[in-house]
């Protein structure tokens, strides 16, 4: 599975970005999309996810309500919608790819195997 994220960049804090995530090499029925940022000295956390045959959603706690994974079938493309965005938030976001029927949880990084390049987000207070 090869994923390209694109969409970051500069925003001020209130703002709002979309980011998205285009898949190739693999059939994605049976995947998680997870999303993902780091930021700068600090460990990669999860954001959000979709099952891509479902279309049920997964939040960490602090973005809940002001961000959305959603999916497009016909594109292969996974989006976040980030709404009111802190500068806390300022990280550099990663898209990732996980096969279902992994037992670990979908909001550990160690359980996706496949990642994108990651794109940069930036929020000015």
């Amino acid at each position: 599975v090869q994923l390209q994220a694109s969409g970051g960049g500069l925003v001020q804090a209130g703002g709002s970005l979309r980011l998205s995530c285009a898949a190739s090499g693999r059939t994605l029925s049976n995947y998680f999309m997870g999303w993902f940022r780091q930021a700068p000295g600090k460990e990669r956390e999860f954001v959000g996810a979709i099952s891509w045959s479902s279309g049920l959603t997964y939040y960490t706690d602090s973005v809940r309500g002001r961000f959305t994974v959603s999916r497009d079938n016909t594109e292969n493309t996974v989006y976040l919608q980030m709404n009111s965005l802190k500068p806390e938030e300022t990280a550099i976001y990663y898209c990732a790819a996980r096969d279902q029927s992994r037992t670990v949880g979908i909001s550990r990084k160690e359980g996706y195997p496949y990642w994108g390049q990651g794109t940069q987000v930036t929020v000015s207070s």
